[in-house]
């Protein structure tokens, strides 16, 4: 039979008890003649407790030294996940063995708290499967070249899970997690809101880069680089569902399009609320200044989204950009105390209350009149917009963060995806 990669999310392994649902479903799949290899992440809330704990020990400004010392800290979360769920497949008969990101090794950079993965080393994996055993791999976390534990960043077990299955070349990879699938937006927002039977790879793409939190967006690069086949479904259907029928459920990530996804002008309403928007007011309008600004930025080791540069009035401009908003302090300082002063700016501004709101289809390629008709919508609902951004399948806009549901709800009407047909997705 096939090589399978499960992933499962932090609520699916929320408790003893959903851990050991979590390894009757495994050991289904197992018993059915698949080889698997399950990466979990940690316990709901675990991380963030971890990560409690050590900003009351140093509730400083963090540096490289401290980054460090987070990643050691917040890995231990995926240990107890590992351990906990072998211990359950071994209670079902199943011969079970867990490792950790630095014993397989997952190979990545120093970029602490976000690292990237450079190679897996399957040979350990691939021993013990070949022992008959199911394989548990820490997601969110690696080693660097000095020896040092790294994590990936938050949600960075779905990233791990997809490049296990990329390094390990298997036949598909499951993502469970607390919904269903991937919907047409977040239905917390827009109760309407339908399931996708299928999406692109390019609309997962970008639905995750946008603010959809179903899946990392590194993931759906890993799956797309190295065409890993991946479906999104749920853990809280019964454990013993139907191995056929639940292979067939949630969504699946496809990396062909056909016809019937030319119908859907727009697949998806994504939205970000986690941004925050800076402008260097007053700059020198000459070659080079952007660079001046986002180099600092870089290499801060901050990521940099929506970017517009203004026209240019008497010789200057206005440069805005957003970036997440947990970076927002440290950008704001890195803008006043560096950027600023060596660019001649005039004065440099924040807002961490914005929100990016996004539409996606693979339809809007050959459909005009899209971007006018988001626009319109907007305007209809009183909401201003303050930067834009477009690719040829997504149009994006940053608007005021109070404004965002109302925003979500109206778009999702005015595309039609109240009563979309998800079958034909």
């Amino acid at each position: 039979m096939a090589l399978i990669v499960h992933k499962y999310g932090g609520t699916s392994m929320g408790s003893p008890e959903r851990i050991k649902s979590v390894a009757k479903r495994v050991a289904k799949w197992a018993r059915a003649g698949h080889q698997m290899v399950v990466v979990p992440s940690a316990m709901s809330g675990e991380t963030n407790r971890l990560l409690g704990l050590a900003k009351e020990v140093q509730p400083a400004t963090i540096d490289a030294a401290a980054m460090r010392e987070l990643d050691m800290i917040a890995s231990t979360g995926e240990q107890v996940s590992v351990g906990l769920l072998a211990l359950a497949l071994q209670s079902e008969g199943m011969p079970a063995v867990s490792y950790t990101g630095w014993q397989v090794p997952v190979k990545t950079d120093s970029s602490y708290t976000k690292a990237r993965i450079e190679s897996i080393d399957d040979a350990r994996v691939r021993a013990e499967l070949a022992e008959g055993k199911v394989v548990i791999i820490t997601g969110f976390q690696g080693i660097d070249d000095e020896g040092s534990i790294t994590t990936l960043g938050r949600g960075g077990s779905d990233t791990s899970a997809v490049a296990v299955a990329a390094a390990l070349k298997a036949a598909e990879c499951l993502i469970y997690t607390d919904v269903d699938g991937v919907y047409t937006t977040d239905p917390r927002v827009v109760p309407e809101a339908q399931r996708l039977h299928t999406i692109s790879f390019e609309e997962m793409l970008e639905m995750a880069s946008l603010g959809s939190k179903v899946l990392q967006i590194r993931s759906v690069e890993f799956a797309g680089k190295y065409r890993v086949p991946l479906r999104v479904l749920s853990s809280f259907t019964p454990w013993d569902i139907n191995i056929d029928e639940e292979a067939k459920s949630g969504t699946l990530i496809t990396f062909e399009e056909d016809e019937k996804m030319e119908q859907a002008v727009v697949s998806g309403i994504a939205f970000n609320r986690d941004e925050a928007k800076f402008t260097v007011v007053g700059v020198p309008d000459k070659p080079g200044i952007a660079y001046q600004i986002l180099g600092a930025v870089a290499e801060a080791n901050i990521d940099v989204d929506v970017i517009v540069q203004n026209m240019s009035h008497d010789g200057r401009t206005d440069f805005s950009f957003t970036v997440h908003r947990n970076d927002y302090q440290r950008t704001l300082d890195l803008l006043k105390g560096t950027v600023a002063p060596s660019t001649g700016a005039t004065q440099v501004l924040g807002d961490p209350k914005i929100c990016k709101v996004s539409i996606v289809g693979i339809g809007m390629k050959s459909h005009v009149g899209v971007a006018a008709k988001m626009f319109r919508t907007l305007s209809e609902e009183g909401i201003n917009i303050q930067m834009i951004t477009t690719s040829e399948i997504k149009t994006s806009v940053v608007i005021d963060e109070k404004y965002m549901e109302l925003a979500v709800r109206a778009l999702h009407k005015s595309f039609g995806l109240d009563a979309v047909d998800t079958s034909s997705n």
